[in-house]
C-alpha cells in the first residue's frame, strides 16, 4: 500500500508542476524586454564595481558575469531553493525607495570570512557562525556602498544605503521575516556567477521586489508617456511642469545633460540646463620678470607630462593582466595630478574637458623648481 501512496514531496513537486503551468507564461509578461535589458545592465555596472570591491578586501581575482534577469515569486524560490542561505538585506536611505536581498550560499561565506581572517586553510565544514554574519555584512557594506556609488552617476544623483543585515536562513523563514519575501507578488531575480579564483565559483542572487525595479526603470529612462515639450506651451511653461511630475528627465536628457539643483534653478532660469564653469582668477601671482637672455632658450621644446598616479606591483601579476583588468593607483579621487616638464616636477593640476580632448588645469605651482 505504500506504493500506491504519494510522499508529502511528491505532492509538493506535482503541486509547484502545475503552479508552473499556470504562472510560467504570466511572470514572463509581467517586465517589458526593455524594462528587463535595463535591469541587466543597471546590476552589470553595480554588481561590477562591487567585484572591484570585493577583490580589493579579498585581495583576489573576483569575476563576475553578466546577470541574468528572470521574473519569480517567494513560493517558486521556496521549491527550488530548499536548503539554507545567508540572506543580506540591503535598504536604500537616499536617492531610491526600497530594498533587495542578496543570496549567498553559506560555504561561501565561510570561505570570504576565512579570507579576511588571514586564515592558511579555508574550513568549510565547520558550522557558519556570527563572526561569519558579521563579516559578509561588512563585506556587502563595502561592495553594495561602491555600488551606490556607481548607481548615483547612472541615476545623476547621490544614492546611499543603509548598514545590510545578513541571515542565516531558508526561502521558506524568509517569507515569514524578509519584506521582499512576504509578497505574493512577482519577484524579479537577478542571478550572478562570481568567480574568486580557485576557491569560490558559484551564484549570487539579487531579489528585487517588482515595483521597485519598475521604480528604477522610470526613475532612469522616464516615463514613455511624457514628453518634455508639449505642443501649445513655452519653454518655461514645458520646464516648470517637468520640474513638478519629479519623474526624472527622459533618456535622451539623462545622456546629455546634467541634472540642475532647484537653488540654481530659481536663480538664473534661463540657463536651466548648463552651468558655466566658475574658475578662482589667479590674479595675486607676483610676476616673473627674466632678463633678455631668456630668449636665447624659448624655442627649446620641452615634454609636458600629466602623471595620474602610481602603483608597485610584481612581475607576476602584471603577467597576470588581460583587458578589463583594474589597476589601484595612489591617488584619491579629486586629488591635484602632477605635472612634469622633461620629467621633473613644476607643478600640480587638474583635468578639464576642452571640446572632445582632455586637458590640465593647473592650480598650484612648484616654486622650488629651477629646471
Amino acid at each position: 500500500m505504500d506504493k500506491d501512496m504519494l510522499s508529502q514531496e511528491e505532492i509538493d513537486l506535482l503541486l509547484k508542476g502545475t503552479e508552473d503551468l499556470g504562472n510560467e507564461n504570466t511572470n514572463e509578461q509581467v517586465i517589458t524586454e526593455i524594462e528587463r535589458d535595463t535591469l541587466g545592465e543597471i546590476g552589470n555596472i553595480s554588481m561590477g564595481t562591487a567585484a572591484t570591491t570585493l577583490s580589493t578586501l579579498l585581495n583576489k581575482k573576483v569575476t563576475i558575469t553578466t546577470p541574468k534577469v528572470e521574473v519569480t515569486t517567494a513560493g517558486e524560490l521556496s521549491y527550488e531553493y530548499p536548503i539554507p542561505f545567508v540572506a543580506v538585506d540591503v535598504k536604500y536611505k537616499e536617492g531610491l525607495e526600497g530594498s533587495n536581498i542578496l543570496m549567498i550560499n553559506i560555504d561561501d561565506v565561510k570561505i570570504i570570512t576565512d579570507i579576511m581572517m588571514g586564515k592558511d586553510e579555508i574550513d568549510t565544514n565547520r558550522e557558519l557562525t556570527e563572526l561569519d554574519l558579521s563579516a559578509i555584512s561588512e563585506v556587502m557594506n563595502q561592495m553594495m556602498g561602491s555600488s551606490a556609488t556607481s548607481l548615483s552617476e547612472i541615476f545623476l544623483k547621490r544614492i546611499d544605503i543603509e548598514p545590510p543585515k545578513s541571515y542565516e536562513i531558508t526561502f521558506s523563514e524568509g517569507r515569514e521575516k524578509l519584506e521582499v519575501l512576504k509578497t505574493l507578488a512577482p519577484i524579479i531575480k537577478v542571478s550572478f556567477k562570481m568567480v574568486v579564483e580557485d576557491l569560490i565559483d558559484s551564484e549570487i542572487m539579487q531579489l528585487i521586489p517588482l515595483d521597485f525595479g519598475q521604480q528604477m526603470v522610470e526613475n532612469l529612462m522616464g516615463s514613455p508617456k511624457d514628453d518634455f515639450v508639449e505642443d501649445g506651451k513655452t519653454e518655461e511653461e514645458n520646464i516648470n511642469s517637468f520640474e513638478k511630475t519629479d519623474k526624472g528627465p527622459s533618456k535622451e536628457i539623462v545622456q546629455k545633460t546634467p541634472k540642475v539643483d532647484k537653488e540654481y534653478e530659481s536663480e538664473n532660469k534661463e540657463h536651466i540646463i548648463i552651468k558655466k564653469p566658475e574658475f578662482e582668477t589667479f590674479d595675486t601671482t607676483a610676476d616673473v620678470s627674466y632678463n633678455e637672455s631668456i630668449d636665447l632658450v624659448g624655442d627649446i621644446p620641452v615634454e609636458l607630462t600629466a602623471e595620474l598616479g602610481r602603483t608597485v606591483k610584481k612581475i607576476g601579476e602584471i603577467l597576470e593582466y588581460g583587458p578589463g583588468t583594474v589597476i589601484e593607483l595612489d591617488k584619491l579621487v579629486g586629488e591635484p595630478l602632477d605635472i612634469y616638464a622633461n620629467g621633473k616636477f613644476i607643478a600640480k593640476g587638474e583635468v578639464v574637458v576642452i571640446d572632445d580632448n582632455f586637458g590640465i588645469r593647473i592650480t598650484d605651482v612648484n616654486n622650488n623648481y629651477t629646471g
